[in-house]
């Protein structure tokens, strides 16, 4: 599965009464915000993102500034412009890279960029489904699924987002068990990915049949993973 989203990076400069290296160029105080949009290009904190690694240009003290918490705003002073490079992280090892010119020419500007989800995990899916239809929800047949699955969340005594956490915390035969009532249980309907190379599998829970659902449901009751 991919998703696809646009990034919205927002940098802000003005000058600074420091004294430049460089007189013929003004020292700045400069500051770059990152930003997820959505279908509508409005623009939503990029919490998808566990961490922001900007790399400046190799002159900085600094170069390598790591933020943990949307927007992501990263400040600093100079008198030069270059090119960086921005690596945003899903997880610890998973990130995408764009690149952003940093540049002095107005007061504020902002650059759109498209990037792509490669194989999300299901918190990912999750996340980005603030901004936006994500995987098969664009497709008629999962819409439906996800109407099918509000209906039933307020029929039945199981809450989707508990049953999300839990699975999260399972040991790994257990997690295996749920995995194969997944595969034996699921309808034609039900979204689901199987990276093989990454060791990773996701499903999109809201396109879960109601017997599959009340099925792991009950077991994550079993193993006291969740209350009803």
């Amino acid at each position: 599965m991919q998703i696809e989203r646009k990034i919205r990076l927002v940098t802000e400069q003005k000058n600074i009464p420091k004294e430049s290296p460089m007189p013929e160029f003004p020292m700045k105080q400069w500051n770059v915000k990152l930003y997820l949009l959505d279908h509508e290009g409005n623009k939503h904190p990029a919490n998808c993102f566990n961490k922001v690694v900007y790399n400046l240009h190799p002159s900085f003290e600094n170069p390598q500034q790591t933020f943990y918490e949307a927007p992501f705003t990263c400040t600093n002073e100079g008198w030069g412009e270059f090119e960086m490079s921005i690596d945003m992280y899903t997880t610890e090892k998973a990130k995408i890279t764009i690149f952003h010119d940093l540049n002095f020419q107005s007061p504020e500007y902002k650059i759109d960029q498209t990037v792509l989800f490669k194989n999300p995990s299901q918190a990912l899916i999750q996340a980005l489904r603030e901004t936006g239809p994500v995987g098969n929800d664009e497709d008629a047949k999962a819409n439906k699924a996800r109407k099918n699955a509000d209906s039933k969340k307020r029929k039945f005594a199981f809450d989707y987002e508990k049953i999300g956490d839990a699975l999260l915390k399972l040991g790994e035969d257990d997690l295996l068990h749920v995995i194969q009532m997944i595969h034996d249980n699921k309808s034609d309907d039900t979204v689901t990915n199987n990276d093989i190379e990454r060791g990773e599998f996701s499903v999109d829970l809201f396109t879960m049949p109601e017997p599959l659902t009340k099925m792991i449901w009950d077991f994550l009751l079993e193993q006291k993973m969740v209350t009803a």
